[in-house]
């Protein structure tokens, strides 16, 4: 998973971290491996209560935007493998 500056920051870690999820890899299971390894970043990303997407959270796979697609769908097979990257990316607000 590739995390943005601020959460970098936040996580006092690399560009790139890099997690375990047994099962099926999801959304929802990168970003609850992440969340445990770095407790820091738990409501960053996702609301802590309702578990969505933050509005100026965006999420990447494969050159596709995965933000508006079901947490528990699978995620492409190049991330799994890690040939690709999961990317979080911080939106732009305003004009």
């Amino acid at each position: 998973m590739v995390l943005p500056p601020h959460l970098r920051t936040l996580a006092a870690t690399g560009r790139e971290v890099q997690v375990e999820v047994a099962g099926t890899v999801t959304q929802r299971g990168v970003l609850d491996a992440v969340e445990e390894r770095y407790p820091m970043l738990r409501g960053t990303m996702r609301d802590r209560r309702t578990g969505q997407r933050r509005p100026l959270v965006r999420f990447f796979a494969c050159e596709e935007d995965l933000s508006n697609e079901s947490p528990d769908a699978p995620l492409p097979d190049r991330v799994v493998t890690g040939e690709e990257p999961f990317l979080v990316v911080g939106a732009m607000a305003g004009g």
